[in-house]
């Protein structure tokens, strides 16, 4: 059984935390899916990963490409499975379940706390996982660091 961590951004935009926290899973040996709401926006994502250093390069592929199974990372829109993922990281306001929790060794949830929407629905997902029995724990960007904030389960 897995837990999941909210990231609250507000200070460093999604384009630049996210490649971070994918090195972290990848660094844990994971695979894993980067789930979204919109298309579009995940083919943005795509272009910004390959537009990372050299020496930080995520291998990772878009969702619905003939070698989704071996990718590392794969961005989509779709439930988890198309690279037998073991960590999801969902962006811009993508459901994540009490299933994907239970499923998954971790479950980030990255939002963007300078849009009062974005928090709402975070802080519903909290409410909704955590009454579900899910570990959760909260992150908030302070001062240029990341500081645990809450954790319950």
């Amino acid at each position: 059984m897995g837990a999941v961590y909210f990231y609250h951004l507000t200070q460093t935009p999604l384009e630049r935390t996210l490649p971070q926290l994918l090195g972290k899973a990848r660094q844990a040996g994971w695979r894993i899916a980067v789930r979204g709401s919109d298309p579009a926006r995940m083919a943005w994502l795509d272009q910004q990963l390959w537009l990372g250093a050299d020496d930080s390069f995520l291998p990772h592929g878009l969702a619905g490409g003939p070698h989704d199974a071996e990718q590392p990372v794969l961005l989509g829109t779709d439930a988890v499975g198309g690279n037998n993922a073991e960590c999801l990281m969902a962006v811009d306001g993508a459901d994540v379940s009490a299933e994907d929790v239970h499923r998954l060794e971790r479950v980030c949830v990255l939002f963007d706390g300078n849009d009062a929407t974005a928090l709402n629905h975070a802080r519903g997902q909290w409410k909704a996982l955590t009454d579900a029995g899910c570990a959760a724990q909260y992150w908030s960007e302070d001062g240029g660091r990341w500081e645990k904030k809450a954790e319950k389960g």
